[in-house]
């Protein structure tokens, strides 16, 4: 029998995961042995299960961190390393890759050819050159306007399988006591609740084939949610991609951001209420040189905040979403925003960190007076309590979408901040959307 080529996955517990379940579970010329995983605290030293992992590996595979790299590529004589984790700058993915060839491995990119799956009705995707463009608020807004139009959606969101994987193989989230059961991080919260008080169905998990299946059973159409700034897991009928004019260059600057800038069907310049001019019109200028044939439309992205008039003069420690401020590279969210246009006292919340907290401080210098929403662990979140507990404020303004008073108790009020999804463009998104559900007769009845 001939020697399988032995293969490292590079990844943070999504693409990674997808990659080897559609390109190499299945292909007895290929050995995976093992994954490694970055980004995101509590995926090291797990395997995964040999349920998923399918009868080529009767004792699933070692997911290891990635600073073993060099060593791993050696110790297993590794014949290829494949990069599969997004958010990152270019320069980043290269030095990868120099590790990898100094190791003596290929270095690989699985494309969305070998990787995308087909599902039984259409797909329209959203994804990002960034985290924290506004995927969420775009897709919600999307989704209400075609349950108008008389269609039933399927939400599909990118995976975020950070608990017990094989009884997250696939998973169907109607309500929050499905959250509670599934015992679902910060991070999951944050992108599950707000679909779920609209009466969105989402499906996650870690094996889209059957994910995809299960959800065109009760489904019209499928709404896909990528994560970070990934490429799409399905095979899109229309491809929407958002660009940030906060962080102007990035669209060209990061993996895989700039592949899914130019594969994109229609782009959407969002937060165009909240940038300089300057800052649009440079993202804009981009998007022509690279992607000219698609429409390029601006939205707004209004934040609202409960009892703003009350926040005037008063101290408040702001909790920001944690993606957006970690690999999303952020220094503040919206929650410091809209604290500094109502008047508000921002407290630093760093002098005051709490042990696990602290270490996210450390990893991610960029962060500035605002606490990331982080809870991939129960001792993280108990820690983002005990900082909330110790900053001396009065209120605490919570700009995360998850409701953090259900998962920790605090010791001051809490102020909840809102973004969603506007228009600034006639004809609008969701204009070109319902061309494209029309143009494939999916809107007869109301034509």
């Amino acid at each position: 029998m001939a020697k399988r080529t032995r293969i490292v996955i590079l990844g943070a517990a999504g693409r990674d995961f997808h990659n080897f379940n559609v390109v190499y579970r299945d292909d007895p010329a290929t050995e995976v042995v093992a994954f490694t995983a970055a980004q995101i605290s509590g995926i090291a030293g797990r395997r995964y299960p040999p349920t998923l992992a399918g009868p080529l590996y009767p004792q699933g595979i070692p997911i290891l961190d990635e600073e073993a790299l060099d060593s791993l590529l050696g110790r297993e004589q590794i014949d290829q390393v494949v990069f599969a984790y997004s958010d990152v700058p270019h320069a980043h993915v290269m030095h990868m890759a120099s590790r990898a060839l100094a190791g003596g491995a290929d270095f690989m990119l699985l494309g969305p050819h070998r990787t995308m799956i087909q599902a039984a009705v259409p797909v329209i995707a959203i994804s990002a050159v960034r985290t924290g463009c506004g995927k969420s608020q775009t897709s919600r807004y999307l989704s209400g306007r075609i349950r108008a139009w008389g269609l039933r959606v399927a939400l599909l969101r990118h995976p975020m399988p950070y608990g017990d994987l094989e009884r997250q193989a696939v998973q169907r989230f109607a309500s929050r006591a499905d959250l509670d059961d599934a015992r679902c991080t910060v991070e999951e919260r944050e992108e599950y609740e707000p679909h779920l008080a609209l009466g969105n169905t989402v499906w996650a998990g870690v094996d889209y084939g059957r994910i995809a299946r299960q959800a065109a059973g009760e489904a019209d159409l499928i709404l896909w949610e990528g994560g970070n700034n990934d490429f799409p897991f399905l095979k899109p009928d229309l491809h929407i991609v958002l660009v940030d004019p906060l962080r102007p260059g990035h669209e060209v600057s990061h993996h895989p951001g700039e592949t899914v800038l130019r594969m994109a069907d229609i782009v959407v310049v969002v937060k165009c209420d909240a940038a300089a001019t300057a800052a649009i019109q440079q993202v804009l200028d981009n998007v022509r040189r690279i992607n000219p044939c698609a429409p390029a439309l601006r939205a707004a992205s209004p934040v609202t905040l409960a009892d703003a008039a009350d926040m005037r003069g008063k101290r408040v420690v702001v909790v920001e979403d944690g993606p957006s401020l970690t690999h999303g590279g952020m220094a503040y969210g919206a929650g410091y925003v809209a604290a500094s246009r109502a008047g508000a006292l921002i407290v630093d919340p760093r002098p005051h960190a709490a042990p696990a907290m602290a270490e996210v401080y450390r990893h991610y210098p960029h962060i500035g007076p605002v606490l990331p929403a982080m809870g991939y662990t129960e001792n993280q979140l108990a820690d983002l309590g005990a900082t909330l507990d110790a900053v001396p404020a009065d209120r605490v303004l919570l700009a995360t979408p998850a409701d953090l008073t259900a998962l920790i108790p605090l010791d001051k009020p809490a102020v909840r901040v809102r973004y969603e999804y506007a228009e600034l463009d006639q004809p609008g998104l969701a204009d070109h959307v319902r061309d494209f559900l029309a143009r494939r007769g999916m809107l007869t009845a109301l034509a």
